[in-house]
């Protein structure tokens, strides 16, 4: 029987949230140290204790990825978008098409875990009315007819 979640407003489940620690990548799947950064983001896109068996090694599949992802953007820029073949002839290089295959991957997988952008913050309409928030509140900040009575952010 499948245990009801606690709604995340009460105390209990601020407790729990509290001393949840974050998940470590599945003993089964190598999570190398160039990978790990991206794990750790991954994981704390959402609350650790919704994280399930699966979702741990999707997680881990997808930090793998986006480290391959960053390891041949380098390559590409090192080689050259293009390079010569065995002819002599320029190429387009084919590490192109292999990062776009892993792009298209870490995609999926952001999906299926749901630690895509719309997951993590919300529709995109909504962040239409944020960014329109944050501009007012950022100009009523910078307005010169302060009065000083209110304290402002100092950065």
């Amino acid at each position: 029987m499948k245990t009801k979640r606690l709604r995340t407003d009460s105390y209990t489940a601020e407790g729990e949230m509290a001393r949840a620690q974050p998940p470590t990548p599945p003993d089964h799947i190598e999570v190398p140290d160039d990978a790990l950064p991206h794990w750790w983001a991954i994981v704390c896109a959402r609350d650790y204790n919704a994280w399930t068996g699966t979702d741990l090694e999707h997680a881990a599949n997808l930090a793998n990825c986006l480290a391959d992802c960053e390891r041949l953007r380098r390559e590409i820029r090192k080689e050259g978008d293009t390079i010569i073949n065995a002819r002599g002839t320029p190429v387009v290089n084919p590490k192109h098409q292999l990062l776009e295959t892993l792009s298209r991957r870490s995609v999926a997988l952001s999906k299926l875990i749901h630690v895509h952008a719309e997951a993590t913050a919300g529709k995109s309409r909504d962040d239409a009315k944020r960014s329109q928030k944050q501009r007012e509140v950022s100009e009523a900040a910078n307005r010169d007819d302060d009065d000083g009575l209110l304290a402002k952010p100092v950065h």
